[in-house]
């Protein structure tokens, strides 16, 4: 998983509309819980009540996937932590 604080993009030089637009905002605690989340619902779809509402799990298994939360960029939350710089 790519690291939170976008280093792999800036050392590469790839700042793009797509890298602005889905910024990696999320932990990746977070980001393996909302896989798991994800395709959890999504099995509601073939095991158990056979219900269209595991479609839902859509949402969370591709933003943990991205690694980066549409709301959390449009109220700008991070759940990345928070890097202290290092003096020399």
């Amino acid at each position: 998983m790519a690291p939170c604080d976008g280093s792999h993009q800036a050392a590469e030089g790839r700042y793009t509309m797509l890298s602005r637009l889905f910024p990696n905002n999320e932990h990746t605690v977070e980001r393996a819980i909302r896989v798991i989340v994800g395709l959890a619902l999504l099995a509601l779809m073939f095991v158990g009540p056979h219900t269209r509402w595991g479609l839902l799990g859509i949402i969370p298994l591709m933003t943990g996937l991205l690694g980066s939360c549409p709301m959390y960029t449009l109220f700008g939350i991070s759940t990345c932590p928070v890097r202290k710089p290092t003096t020399p």
